[in-house]
Order: structure tokens, then C-alpha cells, then sequence
């Protein structure tokens, strides 16, 4: 495999403004993309125009969408970038169910995980609306599995704790197969997420589903446990994606109350017990 040159000087430099317009039917493909209404009735209000609510981590999308990538390319080896997690405070409720939206985004840092283990690669995008009105910042962080042992600063570990006895809550959903082929739609288009032979080329037995579409699912689940029908409340979403899953599986998203409106969670697959997701926390007012 051909060892890249990365492009260490564009570390600090902003990008953007990367302008996105939307409207009620992105934020219904969006929550499609996320597992809503997949039965006809679960989250209806996520997709159906009528009262209309949004998952907010629709904002944590416009840090991954294709072009803020294609914008913030380094120099790593495109076949080893995976979205490893995010950390999603806002500032404003998302309600506003059309508008234009203007992100700027900031590569804060490189962490070298060493040869053979990749680096890691720190972006924080800050969205604001049309009015310029701050909305959300999102710290958002990429695996580059090619390209580690550059000599780079190492990341600093920072772990939510997971509590060692049973959720206070549980939700249990299946993935359905074509679930990835959805989400995509909303501007990831990796083709890792949709070209099997791609797919196999990276090391996976078919396309994978996006973090960000299980992470919807989760931001449901919680919402559905705690607060039902007032996603608005969330004030902060953070996660690492720890595990690929695959479309076709059943996943279980297990809740922790750990004190006043804050809980930890994770996303485990019901049949094997991998955790697709970890570390994971939600705050609300």
C-alpha cells in the first residue's frame, strides 16, 4: 500500500463557510435515515410534516457531509477513513423546520495512534443560522486506519464511564437492510456504505452502516425513554463509534440515569453483543 504524505500545515486552518439549505423533507429523510417510522407508527413525528419534530443530531451531519470532507482532505488514504465519534453541545433548541445554515469548520488536530494503527484526526465544526445566531458546535473526530506512525502528538483519553450493573433503560430495534442505502441520502456518500465490492476491499462482508445513522437511532431511543416527544430538550450528544455494524442486525440501546437530566449509554448488537457504540452521553434541559 502507497504511504501518503499528510498535510500536517493544515492543521488550525478553518474552512468554510459551507452553506446548507434545508427544509421539512431533508429533515424527514434524515430521520428515515435514522430508523424512524421504519414500522408505520414508531417516531411518526419525525416524518411526518404535521407537527413536525427533528432529531437534532441532524446538525452533527453537516460535519460529515461529502463536500466539508472532500474540503478538509489532509493527504490520508481515503479506503481506511471511518467516523470514529462526536461531541454535540447546542446552544439554541433545533426547531426551526426549514432555513439556511452556515458551518464552519476547524482541523484542531492530528493524533498519531502509531504504525499500523492510524491517526486520528479532530475537526470542530460551529453552525450558524441565517440570522447569524450561534446554534451548535460539534467536535467531531475521523480514524484514518493507514495512516499512523507519522510522529504526531498522541490524543488525550477522555472516557464517559459506563456503570457496571443494568440499564435503567433498554430499547431494542432492528437495522433494516437497506437502512444505510438511506441515510446516505442525506450527504455521506462513502461508498463504503453502499458498493459491496468496495466494501469487501476494506476489510467488511458488505457495506456498513454510517456512525451517525446508528447514533440517530440512539438519540431516538433516549428521547423515546426519557423526555418522549421533546427531542428540542437535548443540549448535548456525545458518542464513539467503537464497532462497524452491519444492516440486518438487531441492536439494543442501554440507558444509565446517572444524575439530573444526564445519562450514559451504549449501542450493543442484541445477538453478538459487540458495542457499536460507547462511552456515549446525553444532557437536557
Amino acid at each position: 500500500m502507497i504511504k501518503l504524505v499528510l498535510k500536517l500545515d493544515m492543521i488550525g486552518k478553518q474552512f468554510g463557510p459551507f452553506v446548507h439549505e434545508y427544509d421539512y423533507k431533508d429533515l424527514i429523510i434524515f430521520a428515515l435515515g435514522c430508523g424512524a417510522g421504519a414500522d408505520g407508527i414508531t417516531d411518526l413525528d419525525y416524518v411526518y410534516e404535521k407537527n413536525l419534530k427533528i432529531i437534532p443530531i441532524y446538525g452533527a451531519m453537516l460535519a460529515e457531509a461529502h463536500e466539508v470532507s472532500k474540503a478538509m482532505d489532509f493527504g490520508f488514504n481515503w479506503d481506511g477513513s471511518l467516523h470514529w465519534g462526536f461531541d454535540i453541545r447546542f446552544y439554541q433548541p433545533l426547531i426551526k423546520t426549514s432555513g439556511k445554515l452556515s458551518t464552519t469548520c476547524v482541523l484542531k488536530n492530528i493524533y498519531d495512534r502509531g504504525p499500523n494503527k492510524g491517526c486520528l484526526a479532530l475537526n470542530e465544526a460551529t453552525t450558524y443560522d441565517e440570522n447569524g445566531e450561534k446554534l451548535f458546535t460539534n467536535e467531531s473526530t475521523d480514524i484514518e486506519i493507514y495512516d499512523g506512525g507519522f510522529g504526531g502528538p498522541k490524543q488525550p483519553v477522555v472516557r464517559v464511564e459506563i456503570p457496571d450493573r443494568e440499564p435503567d433503560y433498554e430499547v431494542t430495534e432492528l437495522i433494516p437492510l437497506n437502512q444505510a442505502l438511506i441515510y446516505r441520502l442525506s450527504g455521506d456518500w462513502f461508498k463504503v456504505h453502499a458498493d459491496w465490492e468496495y466494501a469487501k476491499k476494506c476489510g467488511y462482508k458488505k457495506p456498513i452502516l454510517h456512525g451517525l445513522s446508528t447514533s440517530g437511532f440512539a438519540c431516538r431511543h433516549i428521547t423515546q425513554s426519557l423526555f418522549p416527544g421533546e427531542p428540542e430538550k437535548i443540549t448535548r450528544f456525545k458518542v464513539r463509534i467503537t464497532a462497524p455494524l452491519y444492516p440486518g442486525s438487531t441492536i439494543k440501546t442501554q440507558i444509565w440515569k446517572m444524575g439530573h437530566n444526564v445519562v450514559h449509554f451504549r449501542v450493543a448488537n442484541a445477538e453478538t453483543g459487540v458495542n457499536h457504540l460507547n462511552y456515549g452521553l446525553v444532557e437536557w434541559k
